[in-house]
């Protein structure tokens, strides 16, 4: 069975088109949300592959429950804040570095603020059965909104909480995700601008960005998501400003 660290590897950057027309994307990994039992929550997204060029964001909720959204990418308003930014206190550009130590164990740095950020994934005997069967099935089966909501039950059966694969984000697009392989954080430490987080936990409830619920347990996940193009002159301009921009970094 190929591991997390094999599987990102293996998507490639590209500024791509989206699988259904008139759509924007993004496909490629990270961590679906991870709550500390500080109060503190983090998240990753590495995007090697959108509408607009390959990105990378990492995403910090503090105890009080203001979000913030760091951005490395050719443009910070093209990347994850184009749909959340209208829900954070903060949105800014940042270096961040990821390195697989491990089949399974990532180290994620980033330089504004500060985080030096590990994690482990765990082995799941019932994973190992459902990303498989979950990736083989064809795009078109997130279409069905029956198909979406058995999804969203299974995962609230793996004590994710009650997420919503589909809803409208902070921005007003309406959006898809496709996770389609996942896997549990089993172990992980963080220390944010020299505060140490703490340990990873479970909620009772899902932490949520702008009404939109993350997982209520460390989750990284591998796939994609999608939004209907709200305005295809927006849409075209964006992608010709991202094209003329020099890029900070390749995912």
């Amino acid at each position: 069975m190929r591991s997390p660290a094999t599987l990102t590897r293996a998507i490639h950057p590209d500024v791509g088109e989206a699988p259904w027309p008139d759509h924007e994307y993004v496909r490629g990994w990270g961590v679906f949300g991870l709550p500390f039992d500080s109060g503190h929550v983090l998240a990753l997204r590495v995007f090697p592959q959108s509408s607009f060029g390959p990105y990378r964001t990492v995403w910090h909720r503090d105890p009080a429950g203001r979000w913030s959204i760091h951005a490395d990418a050719p443009r910070v308003e093209h990347a994850c804040p184009r749909y959340y930014g209208p829900a954070c206190a903060h949105v800014g550009a940042s270096r961040i570095g990821l390195e697989w130590t491990g089949p399974r164990t990532l180290r994620v740095r980033m330089d504004e603020p500060t985080l030096v950020w590990t994690l482990t994934t765990a082995r799941s005997s019932l994973l190992a059965v459902l990303n498989p069967l979950s990736a083989a099935l064809p795009v078109s089966s997130w279409r069905p909104r029956a198909l979406v909501r058995t999804r969203e039950l299974l995962a609230q059966g793996l004590g994710m909480g009650r997420l919503q694969m589909s809803g409208v984000m902070p921005s007003g697009h309406a959006g898809l995700l496709m996770p389609q392989r996942m896997y549990f954080v089993r172990t992980s430490s963080a220390v944010l601008d020299g505060v140490d987080l703490g340990s990873p936990t479970r909620l009772g409830d899902c932490p949520e960005i702008g009404g939109v619920p993350l997982p209520a347990r460390g989750v990284l996940a591998i796939g994609q998501a999608l939004w209907p193009i709200r305005d295809r002159d927006e849409f075209d301009n964006a992608r010709r400003d991202v094209r003329a921009t020099p890029g900070r970094s390749t995912p």
